[in-house]
């Protein structure tokens, strides 16, 4: 069907807060994707203003690895918001097929670092980072998705405040298996909840499991609270040690002792994929200059066979 000037083609995917389709901008020629609160939700008060404080807090970012969200609006009675069509697969599915090389997990986890910094820097915590909120283009760059837990502190978005939780008393916000000790404590948050939650994802990207999920909620969040993740080696031994230390700093279970800064991590990660390169390129130097030294001594046998062939009489080697 006809949306305002969209005319819906397909369904792409959906899940418990939204279901997304494909659909043509008729104005401007262009595929968009547009997402649909579901009916169940529509007299839900506190599902609608989550859904419309994803599309505020989304348009109050302009990032290149934050899904653009283009326009909002509302047909019998069903809100819809509409999105920049991205083309690929979430991170959730492409870890479903195993961990990634260390340079494709450190690529993405810098480029979701300064996504987020951004969003913290406008005070916008997003609170909700997950692989499933994650998209990974078919050029292999990320893009955040969902903000519609995000909370803004001290600003507001549009005439809703933010920083007004939008749950019951007691209950929290999230999703398990990525939260935080504060969040699975139910206590106030602040930007250093998502670099703890970006940290499961790093980890997971490259051993290819959460250190902390286990078979029960309460045995899950149990080990949040208390319990250290296995050493990266276990899993990646091509793990280099600088993000073993790296990760330490991003999952501590106290925020005080936790990497304080989102921009803080993305420098740390940025200087390891530095290093990393350095050290490839020093390796393929140092492989040449073997190659060239175990090269010397034919290069020596064909010049001394050449002295004791040369015949002066023709200035030609003889046969």
């Amino acid at each position: 069907r006809t949306i305002s000037h969209y005319k819906v083609k397909e369904k792409l995917g959906g899940g418990g807060m939204g279901v997304v389709y494909l659909a043509e901008d008729t104005r401007l020629e262009r595929s968009v994707a547009i997402k649909f609160l579901p009916p169940a939700y529509f007299e839900d008060e506190q599902a609608v203003k989550r859904f419309q404080r994803e599309a505020k807090a989304a348009a109050a970012l302009n990032h290149p690895h934050i899904c653009m969200v283009l326009d909002v609006g509302e047909q019998d009675g069903q809100p819809y918001l509409v999105m920049e069509h991205l083309e690929g697969e979430t991170l959730k599915h492409k870890l479903a097929k195993g961990p990634l090389p260390i340079a494709e997990a450190l690529k993405l986890a810098v480029q979701i670092a300064d996504a987020l910094q951004i969003a913290h820097q406008k005070g916008i915590i997003h609170r909700d980072i997950k692989p499933a909120n994650i998209f990974v283009t078919e050029r292999e760059d990320a893009k955040v998705l969902d903000f519609g837990l995000a909370k803004q502190v001290g600003k507001q978005i549009g005439e809703e405040d933010l920083s007004t939780e939008l749950t019951r008393a007691g209950s929290t916000l999230g999703t398990l298996n990525y939260m935080s000790p504060e969040q699975v404590k139910g206590e106030v948050l602040d930007p250093r909840t998502d670099i703890f939650s970006l940290g499961i994802i790093l980890y997971e990207m490259v051993t290819g499991l959460n250190p902390f999920r286990r078979d029960a909620a309460g045995e899950t969040a149990s080990s949040i609270l208390k319990e250290e993740p296995p050493p990266l080696g276990r899993y990646a031994d091509d793990a280099p040690e600088a993000l073993q230390h790296i990760l330490r700093k991003m999952l501590a279970k106290d925020p005080k002792r936790r990497a304080q800064t989102m921009r803080g991590v993305q420098n740390d990660l940025e200087q390891l994929v530095e290093n990393s390169g350095r050290q490839l390129t020093a390796a393929a130097s140092q492989r040449t200059r073997w190659a060239w030294l175990a090269a010397i001594p034919v290069i020596l046998l064909v010049a001394a066979t050449l002295w004791w062939t040369y015949d002066p009489r023709t200035s030609t080697p003889s046969g």
